[in-house]
């Protein structure tokens, strides 16, 4: 598998420039970029959602640290819930065949 190459934001923002000039297309541009042609595509799409706040930084933590580690932690009582309800439902499958 490859690792993620990362991508400085004024390489992002040059890229959408360039594909929104037209002069060339989308496929030959990527190309020569060295980038998937879809990629281009997404990158456009996030500028048009977020303005100039597109691209803040690397990784896809969005907002501040203390909420990005709130999220992480209820991330992480969710999966241990979903477990812990798994694990009572084949309990309760279990006892139910127990009693017939």
């Amino acid at each position: 598998m490859r690792k993620r190459t990362p991508f400085s934001r004024e390489f992002k923002l040059e890229a959408i420039r360039l594909l929104e000039e037209g002069k060339k297309p989308v496929a030959d541009l990527a190309r020569e970029l060295g980038i998937r042609r879809n990629q281009l595509y997404k990158w456009k799409e996030q500028k048009d959602k977020r303005g100039s706040e597109v691209f803040p930084g690397p990784g896809r933590r969005v907002g501040n640290s203390a909420e990005a580690e709130e999220i992480t932690r209820l991330k992480r009582e969710l999966a241990q819930a979903k477990e812990d309800t798994e694990i009572l439902k084949k309990a309760a499958a279990f006892f139910a065949r127990e009693l017939k």
